[in-house]
């Protein structure tokens, strides 16, 4: 997820236009190596629905992967799918939809998408690592990434710091 340096990962009109980097984005070789190492997605309802078509996501979006949407109601009808990228409507929890991420990954990473979806694996016990990338920009209000007093308690230990363009990507082991 990219956020801005004081914290928002969309602005107060729920865009992120500003957050975006060409040098981290697809064709770079910053996104080539994620979008290899990823297996499956995991987002919520709010970012499947930045999409204002869902059937943009085959052959557009950046992660061809099984992508599973984590809501309280499924979609009215199923988006377009093909043999790489296949949506699942999760309604029984964050468990659940990280252990179903999880069996389509295989040996590959599930990447958690939505600043929900990451407060909810976090609060759960259920990240390995949190990678989060810094965009320099200050957006003053919006939708935080965490916002959740609950998420004190959760340990970091940084691991690794890339400059990819304007963008400070940083990752951390979430101590268990």
């Amino acid at each position: 997820m990219t956020m801005s340096l004081d914290g928002f990962v969309a602005d107060r009109r729920g865009s992120t236009a500003r957050l975006s980097d060409p040098a981290a984005s697809s064709g770079s070789e910053y996104m080539t190596a994620l979008i290899q190492a990823t297996g499956a997605v995991v987002m919520g309802k709010r970012s499947f629905a930045m999409a204002e078509d869902p059937d943009w996501f085959v052959g557009n979006y950046e992660f061809q992967v099984p992508i599973f949407v984590l809501t309280h109601t499924p979609a009215p009808a199923m988006p377009k799918q093909d043999e790489h990228l296949t949506f699942t409507f999760v309604t029984d929890g964050i468990a659940s939809a990280i252990a179903k991420a999880k069996a389509a990954a295989g040996q590959r990473v599930v990447q958690v998408l939505g600043a929900s979806v990451v407060q909810q694996v976090l609060r759960a016990g259920l990240a390995d690592e949190l990678h989060v990338d810094v965009a320099p920009v200050l957006l003053g209000a919006g939708l935080r990434l965490f916002d959740d007093p609950d998420l004190e308690g959760v340990a970091l230990k940084k691991v690794g710091v890339q400059e990819v363009g304007e963008v400070a990507s940083l990752r951390f082991l979430v101590v268990k």
